[in-house]
């Protein structure tokens, strides 16, 4: 049981640093202004952005309150599908590593869900390219936190 705490664990610091550096304002603005969408290092600092979150940004209060929630949604949600998918765990190092990885995906998916619904403009084509770009975070994104878990000290 004490394994999968750490793992958990390891997965909650890893994509809250994620979160927290590549969702902060001055990344999210360097990655726009440079990532000109040309290449695979352009695209993926642009999705590393996507759980973005700013309290000053010059939007109606509806929609500044879904971007800090789905940063917010991003990391618990991490943590809970990690706690989740922990139980099947046998030790093989492949499968921690996609559990980790698919618990990042979960997350960005259910976390985009749930900013479709409270944001301003909440149709069904925007929810669902939220869903989907949340998706695409966890797949870009979601390995930091299979390698984390993966790494994670086991304690028995």
């Amino acid at each position: 049981m004490t394994r999968y705490r750490s793992t958990t664990a390891a997965g909650v610091i890893a994509v809250f640093v994620l979160v927290l550096v590549f969702g902060s304002p001055p990344f999210v603005n360097w990655a726009r202004d440079n990532a000109d969408g040309t290449g695979a290092l352009d695209l993926f600092l642009s999705v590393l952005a996507w759980p973005s979150w700013d309290f000053a940004a010059d939007l109606p209060a509806r929609d500044v309150i879904a971007l800090v929630m789905r940063a917010v949604l991003v990391v618990i949600l991490t943590a809970a599908f990690l706690a989740a998918l922990a139980w099947p765990r046998t030790g093989n190092a492949g499968a921690q590593l996609l559990t980790g990885w698919a618990a990042v995906v979960f997350a960005g998916a259910a976390a985009g869900l749930f900013m479709g619904m409270v944001q301003s403009d909440a149709s069904a084509p925007a929810v669902f390219r939220l869903i989907s770009s949340g998706a695409t975070y966890g797949i870009f994104a979601g390995w930091v936190v299979g390698i984390a878990t993966l790494r994670a000290p086991s304690r028995r």
